[in-house]
């Protein structure tokens, strides 16, 4: 109890010393504070307040990471991080820590984080008086011969006690007697030792035995101390005592001498003889017991050789106490000193101790983050202690020595853990001895990642081709995008981005799984409303921020054989199969008709193939498998039947095929009539009535003042001529006014662009107009409207067509040879024709030799033949009058053979002349489609895309031949109105007299 009361007041003292000596080393270079305190403190006792040593904030130790590195085994201190206070964690044994040290002290590393601060802690542990002083043995027995002489000396053996300085071993006492004193002497190192001293002679005969008391006493406070007996034989005298050479030797050896080595060879002699001269060597009884540990004397020889482990780290010399004495009676020993000074070797690796380790590191760190705190140290001395440490150069670190024998390290350059994700540094600590030694130490620096990669797809677009009829719901493809970067900032999501694909949000047409990049249709597509679309996916990371990319994906949907051929003529009429008329004098070849088809699919699906699949006499007409064209196999014989009723099959090239059928009707005639088209079944819808209406009132009006003020002027000039021409005009119009639309015609005018001509008659009952095609079609058309006092405000009384006045004559090959192209240039004038004298026009002008179509005019075509065909239905008139006006799309020019048979038959019937308008000639009718031109026989069969009818491509490949204008023999025909009628014009000198008939203006373009 009073041991313990007595460290408590300890510590006090010590703890006031403490305070006091930091202030003092607050000011040492490297920021080293130094404390002392006394050993055996029990847990929890104050040893300084660190933190206002230091001037911390102690709010800010926690967030700081404040801690304590130590470099012994057991961690002593603790810091408290509410208070600063630095405490005893475990209880300090000095003489455990330093065994006999005078000095005695421990280092601690304090390091501070946000920002980075070093400070050295020196601990001084001092001494407590807390060990007594104690004799190797409780007795020691000496003999002494009676001989011995006063003054002699005999070595005790030492006492030993663990404590330092004050508190060592301060003196001896012996107890009260009569023959012996005792002399106390000290060592080099400040221990002491006894000597017992003969003071008065011995007298073996009085009193053989002696019996005394040696105590040794510390110096603490209070006093220690510990005893033993010393037990006296008196001898018979042997006057001679062995003599060493020297009384004092001092020796070099190397620390890690191998045992066995010899250290010194000592030598002593004695002046008698027998046994009283045999001398015997050993340790005097005070030499220390690390010495008897490291080294052995040779009782016989007086050899002292390395028995342990001699490191210099741990002694750096030894004192060692050798006696010798012989082997006679009242032998004496004499003893002598051996000083072995041990030479330091570098045997001892470097230390290399990680203070603070900072990790993982981001890799946007800054050249010069610190990474971690590195200490070394060499139990060497010397250059041998001397460390330095280094790193490869290959690696963005260095390496920084804050103070001797402490280096951070830090980076020394940008990092990208997408390139390195994680660096192992060997670093390499090298003392400077020699050899050197080294030691290597990996660091395990770790780089997390930063969102700084944008996601990247694997390609810089995609094509997707898709099947059309695709199953709703289906995967039709896959994107994939990478990104370097890990974790969250890797984690991809995909998008579609808003988008229209025919005025519909792109999200009606595909989806895409936001997860693994499956784009998914949401609708069946189809080849023939959709060909292709594109649609832009974004991949977007899960960072923070988002980086984002985006990527075209085109889309192709590719057909497939799901749509039949379309007839597109002929086409039944009122539910029935279409009519065709062929002459019966024509020769084999000739070109009945033509079936036009189209297939909406694309490709190899849309090639046609035409084949008769059913005729009432298969040996009379062919049909050819690309071009569609119905043509004679051989000429007409009385017995052939007058009506041939011809099924053509029209089948596509897709798999599996599809197909169609048009039924036609042939009819072989000795003369072909004319007939009138019939319009009564055209409406109007009843939206466009009105506006149609006001158009039409002031077209009329603008229409009858120009031609009401061009009548005036001719009729100044022309005179006489003039009214003749109305006159035969009057004529005309009342031939030709006899039938009236039943139904509103508002769908024609908007389905073709016509030029208008309103002729007045003498007496005012009737208003024709008469209008020229100037749409998209490429051939002109001309009709004949009249307007009566019965007629409502927005009907139109619809005429037998006029034929235009201008006009080439093509040639009819009726053995297949050149057929021109459907329609005209796009040069050809679209006129506005008021004809006050007769329908024979005064000239026929040859159309231009520029018969070229360019793709819109082939596309224009197309349409308005699609829609006059499906517009006006056929439906024959009787012409009582005889008087046709068809509309000619072209004009043929016709070979020798048929001119003579056309004159021929006109002179049978007696038609007044050449060119006559009531002409009938017996030509064949192509009135149900556009005229193609069959290729010659020595050529393969045309591409199939001369076979099908598609917008935009020429319909056929020919040439065109004008004929002299002597020689003009016109056929006409249309594919719309009048189908049964035939109109021949031939080329009449006295056109050119009547010149002055015509007046040429263009309206409605």
């Amino acid at each position: 109890m009073d041991l313990r009361g007595s460290k408590r007041r300890l510590g006090g003292i010590w703890q006031v010393t403490c305070l006091a000596l930091v202030v003092c080393v607050l000011d040492l270079v490297w920021a080293q504070i130094r404390y002392s305190i006394p050993e055996e403190l029990e847990h929890g006792a104050f040893v300084g307040n660190i933190a206002e040593d230091l001037g911390l904030d102690v709010e800010r130790l926690s967030a700081r990471r404040f801690r304590i590195v130590s470099g012994a085994k057991k961690q002593y201190l603790e810091v408290n991080l509410e208070n600063g206070i630095l405490f005893v964690n475990e209880v300090i044994d000095r003489e455990e820590l330093c065994e006999q040290s005078l000095s005695c002290s421990f280092h601690l590393q304090v390091v501070i984080e946000n920002p980075l601060e070093l400070y050295r802690v020196e601990v001084e542990i001092l001494d407590v008086n807390d060990n007594s002083p104690s004799f190797p043995w409780s007795e020691f027995n000496l003999d002494i011969s009676e001989s011995a002489v006063p003054g002699s000396r005999f070595p005790l053996e030492s006492a030993q006690d663990l404590d330092v300085g004050s508190n060592s071993l301060r003196s001896y006492l012996l107890s009260v007697n009569e023959h012996f004193v005792l002399d106390i002497q000290t060592r080099s190192d400040g221990s002491k030792f006894a000597e017992l001293v003969l003071e008065s002679p011995l007298d073996r005969e009085q009193q053989n035995t002696h019996q005394m008391v040696l105590t040794a006493v510390d110096g603490g406070s209070p006093e220690r101390s510990g005893t033993a007996q010393i037990n006296i034989t008196v001898l018979d005298a042997n006057d001679n005592a062995p003599v060493f050479d020297q009384s004092f030797y001092r020796v070099r050896l190397v620390e890690n001498a191998p045992k066995g080595t010899v250290v010194i060879k000592l030598n002593a002699s004695d002046l008698d003889e027998g046994p009283n001269a045999d001398i015997t060597y050993s340790f005097s009884g005070h030499a220390p017991i690390k010495v008897r540990e490291l080294f052995s004397v040779d009782s016989r020889t007086g050899e002292i050789r390395v028995k342990g482990v001699v490191d210099y780290e741990k002694a750096r010399m030894h004192e060692i106490y050798v006696q010798a004495k012989d082997k006679g009676p009242s032998a004496v020993a004499v003893h002598c000193k051996v000083l072995v000074n041990i030479l330091d070797v570098n045997d001892n690796l470097p230390e290399v101790i990680l203070t603070s380790v900072s990790t993982p590191v981001q890799e946007d760190a800054p050249p010069g983050t610190v990474i971690a705190v590195i200490s070394v140290m060499d139990k060497d001395s010397g250059e041998n202690g001397n460390v330095d440490c280094e790193i490869p150069h290959h690696v963005p670190f260095q390496l920084h020595s804050s103070f001797k024998n402490y280096y951070t390290l830090v980076t020394c350059d940008f990092l990208d853990r997408e390139t390195v994700p994680e660096y192992n540094i060997t670093l390499t600590a090298r003392d400077m001895g020699a050899p050197p030694l080294f030691t290597r130490k990996t660091i395990l620096v770790q780089v997390s990642d930063m969102n700084d990669n944008t996601p990247r797809f694997k390609q810089p677009s995609y094509t997707v081709y898709l099947t059309e009829n695709n199953a709703p719901g289906a995967s039709i493809y896959s994107v994939t995008a990478l990104d370097p970067d890990s974790d969250q900032n890797a984690y991809l999501s995909y998008s579609i981005l808003e988008g229209d694909i025919q005025g519909m949000p792109v999200s009606t047409y595909v989806s895409i799984n936001s997860d693994n990049g499956n784009i998914y249709a949401l609708r069946s597509f189809d080849h023939e409303q959709l060909r292709n679309f594109q649609i832009l996916v974004q991949a977007q990371d899960a960072g923070f921020p988002p980086l984002r990319t985006n990527v075209t994906v085109n889309v192709f949907i590719l057909d497939q054989n799901d749509n039949a051929p379309v007839i597109v003529a002929p086409l039944p009429q009122n539910g029935t199969a279409a009519t065709e008329v062929v002459p019966r004098s024509v020769d084999a070849g000739y070109l009945v008709a033509k079936i036009t088809a189209t297939d909406a699919d694309a490709g190899q699906n849309s090639r046609l193939f035409y084949q008769v699949l059913q005729a009432n006499d298969p040996s009379l007409f062919s049909v050819a498998l690309y071009t569609g064209e119905i043509r004679t196999i051989r000429r007409f014989v009385e017995k052939d039947p007058i009506r041939q009723m011809l099924v053509i099959l029209v089948k596509d090239n897709g798999q599996p095929p599809l197909s169609a059928t048009v039924s036609i009707i042939l009819s072989v005639v000795d003369n072909v009539p004319e007939s009138l088209p019939d319009f009564g079944d055209l409406t109007l819808s009843p939206q466009y009535r009105s506006n149609l209406t006001l158009y039409l009132i002031v077209s009329l009006g603008v229409i009858s003042f120009t031609f009401l003020v061009a009548i005036i002027v001719l009729a100044a000039i022309k005179g006489y001529r003039d009214r003749h021409s109305i006159r035969r005009y009057n004529f005309f119009l009342s031939a030709c006014c006899r039938f009236r639309s039943e139904e509103s015609t508002t769908d024609v005018f908007k389905k073709s662009n016509l030029n208008v001509q309103i002729t007045t008659g003498t007496k005012g009952s009737t208003n024709c107009v008469e209008a020229n095609g100037n749409g998209p079609l490429s051939q002109p058309y001309c009709y004949k409207m009249c307007l009566t006092p019965e007629s409502s405000t927005s009907d139109f009384m619809f005429l037998k067509s006029c034929s235009p006045m201008n006009a080439t004559p093509q040639k009819n090959n009726a053995k297949g040879a050149d057929y021109p192209k459907s329609g005209w240039s796009a040069q050809d004038s679209r006129s506005l024709i008021v004809n006050n004298g007769p329908t024979i026009p005064n000239e026929l002008k040859q159309a231009k030799m520029d018969w070229t179509l360019t793709k819109n005019q082939r596309n224009s075509a197309h349409k308005s033949f699609s829609s006059m065909e499906r517009t006006f239905p056929r439906r024959p008139r009787p012409d009582p009058d005889g008087f046709s006006c068809p509309v000619a799309p072209q004009y043929y020019t016709w070979g020798s053979h048929m001119r003579a048979e056309y004159k021929m038959s006109s002179q049978v019937e007696g038609i007044g002349g050449v060119g006559s308008v009531g002409s009938v000639g017996r030509v064949p009718n192509r009135s149900w489609t556009p005229s193609y031109t069959q290729p010659p026989s020595a050529q393969p069969p045309p591409d199939y895309q001369h076979n099908v009818y598609i917008p935009g491509t020429p319909s056929g490949y020919c040439t065109l031949k004008p004929a002299p204008r002597g020689e003009l023999d016109v056929y006409n025909s249309f594919s719309t109105f009048g189908k049964n009628k035939r109109f021949i014009s031939s080329y009449d000198p006295s056109f050119d007299q009547r010149e002055d008939n015509l007046i040429n203006n263009d309206l409605f373009k």
